[in-house]
């Protein structure tokens, strides 16, 4: 999944709250953010870490004073996608010195740990290079950066950068919305032989209980309706309650459904070998956990699945979502499924086929396979023609959109409960968000943003619902 998310100007909200928070001569930043859910947060812990230096953020790149640009390394070429967005943000940094304008440019994220100092070599005009430990140190690098230095804070840092970022203020909590993403685990020990998480985001890393609980607090109490929990492996978070008992994530999920205001939870990524027993049976007990499940797996072939390092089997797959689903019967599956592995063949595509038939997704994430510098996969000798890869990919996604139409499809004539989240493109509609993540366009006096909505689904569009007050 590629998100390309700009943070907004907060400076306005900031100043309502507290007319001395900001001034007019305050420096703005502006975060271009690459990748998954987890950046998106970091983005706007980064803009937090640097409002307590006086920075505003803004999502006008003439109007910065410093560029950071976070990055993922997942996808291919990711790194030649940085440098060319360097190239042209350095031809600004010329521009503005001309006019006796200072613009410092930073990159950040996992192509940050990935390239390291190589960035400043290949590109001389970013000032700072910060990987995804150290974002706690931002603004001091910041610092170091405007005394003249080239700053590269990469390693994987001692101190746990949770218990050094702040609390994002209220404002900047009202600013962004009725959801919001709550990093609660970092990192990956399962080395997948495809993935670079394991090298860029470090050994997993659980997130205190008390510390996600006093942000999911702080989050409700600006309003927030909705809270996703993110991890790159997070049902493998653990930590220890307030009576010092073991917690595992579906005991954590229990706990925060008591905080007032929250009405709905979710959580992703996961990982199949770390669906307990107690994160099932959240799904079953807890309202508040919405039917809705993203569960990668990456291939049907128990040959290829080996050799992905994987670690469990399509049968263990397929009797995992059996449970889940006797457990919620409404629950909608998600999942990430790549093609042209190195070693794939014709028998080990059409498992594939076969497994996404079995379970029936109401969505799911598809790419073609791409070697990823220093994995294992990348140094495979039996890679897979590009032609062989394109024809694959596009039968298994025609598969997955009809299965993804036919769940909305199939929603026609229910009562479902809608969060409304933000005002429709079209003057007179709002946008609500279903349990099951899909857009619901309603008519606007259907009720106000933060109002969750009785509503009867009158038909499907392109990846959205239509829909009325029930």
């Amino acid at each position: 999944m590629k998100l390309d998310n700009l943070l907004t100007d907060e400076s306005a909200t900031a100043l309502a709250e507290d007319p001395g928070a900001v001034s007019s001569a305050a420096r703005k930043v502006y975060v271009k953010t690459y990748g998954c859910q987890m950046n998106v947060y970091d983005s706007q812990r980064m803009t937090d870490a640097l409002a307590a230096d006086g920075y505003v953020a803004t999502d006008v790149i003439e109007d910065a004073d410093v560029v950071l640009l976070n990055t993922c390394h997942i996808r291919e070429k990711a790194a030649e996608k940085v440098y060319s967005e360097l190239g042209r943000i350095r031809d600004m940094k010329q521009e503005r010195a001309e006019a006796g304008r200072e613009l410092m440019i930073g990159v950040t994220g996992c192509v940050a740990q990935a390239e390291g100092r190589e960035i400043i070599r290949r590109a001389p005009a970013v000032d700072l290079v910060v990987g995804p430990q150290t974002y706690h140190r931002l603004p001091e690098a910041l610092r170091k950066a405007r005394g003249g230095s080239k700053v590269v804070e990469t390693d994987y840092a001692l101190e746990d950068k949770f218990d050094h970022l702040p609390q994002p203020r209220r404002a900047d909590v009202i600013s962004r919305g009725v959801t919001a993403f709550l990093t609660v685990q970092e990192g990956c020990d399962k080395f997948c032989t495809f993935c670079v998480v394991p090298y860029t985001r470090g050994s997993e890393v659980s997130r205190p209980v008390a510390q996600i609980v006093a942000e999911a607090e702080r989050l409700a109490e600006a309003g927030v309706r909705e809270v996703t929990l993110l991890g790159q492996n997070v049902n493998a978070w653990h930590g220890v309650g307030p009576d010092g008992s073991e917690w595992g994530l579906g005991r954590l999920l229990f706990r925060l459904a008591e905080i007032p205001g929250l009405a709905r939870l979710r959580y992703t990524t996961s990982h199949p070998r770390d669906m307990d027993d107690e994160l099932i049976a959240a799904h079953r007990d807890l309202k508040a956990l919405m039917p809705y499940l993203h569960l990668p797996v990456q291939s049907g072939s128990d040959r290829i699945l080996k050799a992905m390092n994987r670690k469990h089997t399509a049968d263990d797959y397929l009797r995992l979502i059996d449970r889940i689903r006797n457990a919620r019967p409404d629950i909608a599956m998600s999942g990430d499924f790549i093609v042209g592995f190195p070693g794939e063949t014709e028998a080990d595509f059409d498992a594939t086929v076969k497994l996404v038939e079995h379970v029936g997704y109401a969505q799911a994430f598809s790419f073609k396979y791409s070697p990823r510098p220093g994995t294992p996969g990348a140094e495979m000798k039996n890679q897979v023609e590009e032609a062989a890869k394109d024809e694959r990919l596009q039968r298994l996604q025609a598969l997955l959109m009809d299965q993804q139409a036919t769940f909305a499809t199939g929603l026609v004539g229910s009562i479902i409960e809608a969060l409304i989240e933000k005002p429709g493109r079209q003057a007179g509609q709002i946008v609500g968000r279903s349990p099951w993540l899909q857009p619901v366009i309603l008519d606007e006096k259907a009720g106000k943003i933060g109002d969750i909505v009785q509503v009867r689904i009158m038909r499907t569009g392109h990846s959205s619902l239509f829909a009325e007050l029930a």
